[in-house]
C-alpha cells in the first residue's frame, strides 16, 4: 500500500510541477499581450520617448545659451555704433 501511496504523490507533485509550468507560461503570454497593447495605445497618445525628450530639451538649451550671446554681441554693437553717432 506504501508504494501505491508514494506513486500517488510523486504523480502529484508532478502534476502540480506541470501545472506551475503552465500557470508560468500563461503569466509571460498575458504580460506580453498587456505591453503590446499598452505599448500601442502610448503610440497612438503620439507621446515621445523620455530619451527624444531629454535630446531636444539639451538642444533648446544650447540654442537659448546662443541666443543669449548672440543678444549680448549685438547690445555690444548697438552700444558701440551709438557710441561713435554721439
Amino acid at each position: 500500500m506504501s508504494t501505491g501511496t508514494n506513486r500517488m504523490m510523486d504523480e502529484f507533485a508532478r502534476l502540480m510541477t506541470d501545472a506551475a509550468g503552465a500557470a508560468q507560461g500563461v503569466r509571460r503570454e498575458v504580460e506580453t499581450a498587456f505591453q503590446a497593447q499598452a505599448e500601442r495605445f502610448l503610440n497612438s497618445m503620439d507621446l515621445v520617448r523620455r530619451e527624444e525628450f531629454d535630446v531636444v530639451r539639451e538642444m533648446a538649451i544650447k540654442a537659448r545659451d546662443e541666443n543669449d550671446a548672440l543678444k549680448a554681441r549685438l547690445d555690444a554693437l548697438e552700444a558701440k555704433l551709438s557710441a561713435s553717432n554721439s
